[in-house]
């Protein structure tokens, strides 16, 4: 299936394409937002700043694109894995197809951390975000990623569909030929968008980018009237205007206009400070984070007396881990679990290593790993993984303080029989 951005009007009654069903593995399918016209086009909305909001014009802001970016990316470049629950709580990795496909190679084009960037972008922009299954034989052999913009889920006779454009026309797929990640919502068939629903916000801040930016083409000059003495004839007004126009825009910034006839130049008032709207792209920035769930220090904006390094900045990566970044990852665990491993291997579930957002400097985690294996809580082995050394031999017991032996050396001196006092 190739996915073209070209809106199209939806039907009441879709078309079940009985030859989507066995899937293509040698599909195309465009995942770009800027070219994700179509259905994006339709749900965007005019602010009322008077500007159209859509994930195309809402990534013209650096804030959210910095906050789709920055998320996007940290989780993607976390380490995958695929394990399966053994007896007495343990787990052990497991090495098979699906494994493979959600760590190493979703599908013939991308890389796992390509597919899963593209995806948690989608999920942010759009509040969902689609792939199509592909099997060969029963078994699951490609994950192919689908524009959000471009996919409705609908009920057709009490049965979830998904209806998507394929090159001008309109296709739907079974439910079980689609993997679906709902965002936050209320719980119906599709996640919530921040796009569509902070409209307000990001209109006034696209408002606010082009109207500095006009300012700044006008080579930070107000507009302002012309003030004559006398009336002046036709000719002479567009002579006038003519003059001026060899005065504006940045690249004549700091031309001496020479002013004669009795002709007076009156400014608008525009002082520095409104001119360049500081405080309201700031405000906008930080608005537009909120929506996201994104500190602002994350994205490169500190607030007021604010530094971007030390302990609280640390404290404010920790809670976007928990807060931001942790429930996004659990949906996506979540689904992953329910929709594609198969019913014989319910042990088995995928999970991100959350360790790799948690990085800190040598110092602190030498302290914690060492505290980690006194306690006997890690084996140094253990620690040895962590640090990317090599296993050593021995290395696989726990150790308690007091001369550092083995717990089980401690237990049999403790139930040792002592010998009698005389």
């Amino acid at each position: 299936m190739k996915i073209v951005d070209r809106p199209t009007s939806i039907p009441a009654v879709p078309r079940v394409r009985n030859n989507l069903v066995g899937g293509d593995p040698g599909k195309e399918r465009r995942l770009r937002a800027d070219q994700a016209g179509g259905w994006a086009a339709v749900h965007g909305r005019e602010s009322n700043a008077g500007r159209q909001v859509s994930v195309e014009s809402a990534m013209e802001l650096s804030a959210v694109w910095a906050c789709i970016r920055q998320t996007a990316q940290t989780i993607s470049a976390l380490p995958l894995s695929v394990y399966e629950k053994r007896e007495g709580g343990s787990r052990q990795p497991v090495d098979d197809r699906l494994s493979e496909i959600l760590t190493v190679t979703p599908n013939a084009r991308q890389t796992a951390m390509e597919h899963w960037e593209g995806q948690i972008a989608w999920l942010l922009a759009n509040g969902n975000c689609y792939a199509e299954r592909i099997h060969t034989g029963r078994h699951l052999s490609a994950l192919d990623p689908m524009p959000a913009a471009l996919v409705e889920p609908i009920l057709v006779g009490g049965e979830l569909r998904y209806r998507v454009m394929d090159r001008g026309r309109e296709e739907t797929l079974p439910a079980e030929k689609v993997f679906h990640v709902r965002g936050f919502g209320f719980g119906g068939l599709k996640g919530l968008s921040a796009i569509r629903y902070g409209v307000q916000s990001m209109g006034a801040g696209l408002a606010a980018e082009e109207a500095a930016a006009k300012l700044f083409a006008n080579g930070m000059q107000g507009s302002g009237f012309l003030k004559a003495k006398q009336t002046l004839s036709p000719d002479q007004r567009v002579q006038l205007q003519a003059m001026l126009s060899n005065y504006a825009g940045s690249s004549n910034a700091g031309k001496m206009m020479v002013l004669e006839a009795g002709l007076e130049w009156l400014p608008a008032t525009l002082n520095p400070e409104d001119a360049q709207m500081l405080e309201t792209r700031q405000f906008t920035i930080e608005d537009i984070c909120r929506w996201f769930g994104v500190p602002p220090i994350v994205i490169g904006h500190s607030a007021k007396g604010q530094t971007m390094w030390g302990t609280g900045v640390e404290q404010i990566l920790i809670s976007w881990m928990s807060q931001g970044l942790n429930p996004l990852m659990r949906r996506i665990e979540a689904r992953i679990r329910r929709d594609l491993i198969r019913p014989v291997q319910r042990n088995a579930y995928a999970e991100w290593n959350r360790e790799g957002i948690l990085q800190m400097e040598s110092k602190a985690k030498s302290e914690f790993l060492l505290g980690l294996v006194n306690g006997g809580i890690m084996t140094p082995n253990e620690a040895r993984e962590k640090l990317n050394l090599p296993r050593i031999e021995g290395g696989d017991s726990l150790l308690v303080q007091g001369a550092m032996i083995t717990l089980d050396e401690l237990l049999s001196r403790a139930n040792a029989p002592q010998a009698p006092r005389t």
